[in-house]
């Protein structure tokens, strides 16, 4: 029945995951298709942004390896930026600059404000004190050969993939005329699923489900989910607040990561 109910142009896509992934993304999309009828077929008919049949790229490492669920609003609206992943602009290759951190990051304000956060959760800056000029001051030790430090945005993703992190959009679709919260609804069926799959496995092996990480009001509506009790969450402002810099719980979530050294 899925496979009359779901577009093929959809499932075509599905490859793009992880085996381990698959029938939740499929049982998801079944749930989404029989809560919204219209909405899948109409999606394909439409423009929308991941492109390249990217849509469930997020799902590329094993289920059991998540440990981590970090959910933003949706994928950024500029075909090159939208990966598939929340946060990873896919026009961003190298993070520094000879002024700071690089013109790709700086133009995407959420990947740049969770940048600071990170030098700040780092010490490598000061909390208050992370202008242009207190970055430069960074840049400059961090791009000094030879270097410990992340280089690249690929090599932050590698290392948010190897903490365990499924980089996850409220609203896995970007489209200009769709209000972003209207978006992401029409998804919840599909991340229930997910969530409870996640959930699932936790359960069976006697661990702890995946902490949720939810930045901004769209992916705070996760919340009102029935599977939202069985994760302990972490829960922030969107990054492309300023405030997000100075936020404590994110700066005590990922510090010890030491997300902007090399694995």
């Amino acid at each position: 029945m899925m496979d009359r109910r779901v577009p093929a142009e959809i499932l075509d896509m599905l490859p793009l995951a992880h085996a381990s992934w698959r029938p939740v993304l499929k049982a998801g999309l079944e749930a989404l298709a029989e809560a919204h009828p219209t909405y899948l077929d109409g999606l394909v008919k439409d423009d929308y942004l991941p492109t390249n049949g990217r849509l469930f790229a997020a799902f590329a490492q094993p289920l059991e390896s998540v440990r981590y669920v970090l959910v933003g609003e949706g994928p950024y609206p500029r075909q090159e930026s939208a990966t598939g992943f929340c946060f990873m602009d896919g026009a961003v290759q190298s993070l520094w600059s000879d002024t700071g951190l690089s013109k790709q990051v700086n133009r995407a304000t959420s990947l740049r404000n969770f940048m600071k956060m990170l030098l700040v959760a780092s010490g490598e800056l000061k909390k208050g004190n992370t202008s242009g000029e207190a970055v430069a001051q960074v840049a400059a030790k961090v791009r000094a050969a030879p270097s410990s430090y992340t280089q690249t945005l690929a090599e932050l993703q590698d290392n948010l993939t190897r903490h365990g992190f499924l980089l996850l959009n409220a609203a896995l679709v970007f489209r200009p005329h769709v209000p972003p919260l209207k978006e992401a609804k029409a998804w919840q069926p599909f991340l229930q699923t997910v969530l409870d799959a996640l959930a699932d496995r936790a359960e069976k092996q006697g661990e702890q489900a995946p902490t949720l990480v939810l930045w901004g009001k769209i992916a705070e509506q996760l919340k009102a989910l029935p599977s939202n009790e069985r994760f302990p969450k972490a829960v922030a402002e969107h990054p492309y607040n300023l405030s997000f810099i100075d936020n404590p719980a994110m700066q005590v979530l990922f510090g010890p990561m030491s997300l902007l050294h090399k694995a």
